[in-house]
């Protein structure tokens, strides 16, 4: 049996290791691409080396420790079977709150990567519209059992309890997750950036 249920702070870890396999290998490196770019214009940070992936898994493994932040366990669920095993997690917030969580991940960003994200620059993945699914992941070996389904179904009942759509943005190469989220009830309903690349945004209305 899999129950869902919210993230503990001692699970910060899981949840941010969930972010960075949600972000795919081209989203951590593009990451690492931009913290590089940037510490090499500032004079200040360029005596920092070279930004590496580690270093991106680190950062997120703190902003999921803090209470106040878009990727926070506090925004977080858990997929657990019955040994207490965690199988997978799911991240979202309401996006009225975007801004405010943003501030902490460009303070995080300054201490830990030596660099300043303007967050005008960033570009938004949702809108105050909306409840945003931020970051899912099923843990090798979790796969295939249905425990990504029960984990978006389990956010989207909090976005509708907060009288929002549940919204995401897919890859446009991951045929298979979309084919998830649509069989689940998600619709297309337009495309936005994200992390270098235009995404297909899609939305789960309340029943």
């Amino acid at each position: 049996m899999i129950t869902i249920r919210p993230a503990k702070l001692e699970e910060a870890p899981v949840v941010g290791s969930a972010v960075c396999m949600a972000l795919l290998d081209h989203g951590i490196e593009h990451f690492v691409e931009e913290t590089n770019r940037r510490r090499t214009e500032d004079p200040q940070s360029a005596s920092l080396g070279t930004c590496t992936a580690e270093d991106v898994k680190a950062l997120f493994g703190a902003l999921a420790a803090r209470e106040d932040s878009q990727y926070s366990y506090r925004n977080a669920l858990v997929a657990e079977d019955e040994q207490g095993r965690i199988l997978g997690a799911i991240v979202g917030y309401d996006g009225a709150l975007l801004e405010q969580l943003r501030r902490v991940f460009v303070e995080e960003s300054r201490r830990r990567l030596g660099v300043e994200f303007n967050p005008a620059d960033m570009g938004d993945e949702t809108s105050p519209d909306e409840f945003y699914l931020d970051s899912l992941a099923v843990f090798p070996g979790s796969r295939g059992k249905g425990v990504g389904g029960k984990l978006l179904l389990a956010l989207a009942e909090r976005a509708h309890a907060a009288g929002k759509p549940a919204g995401l943005l897919c890859d446009k190469e991951n045929v298979r997750a979309e084919a998830l989220y649509t069989r689940i009830g998600f619709r297309y309903v337009g495309d936005r950036p994200f992390a270098g690349m235009l995404m297909r945004h899609l939305q789960l209305p309340p029943k």
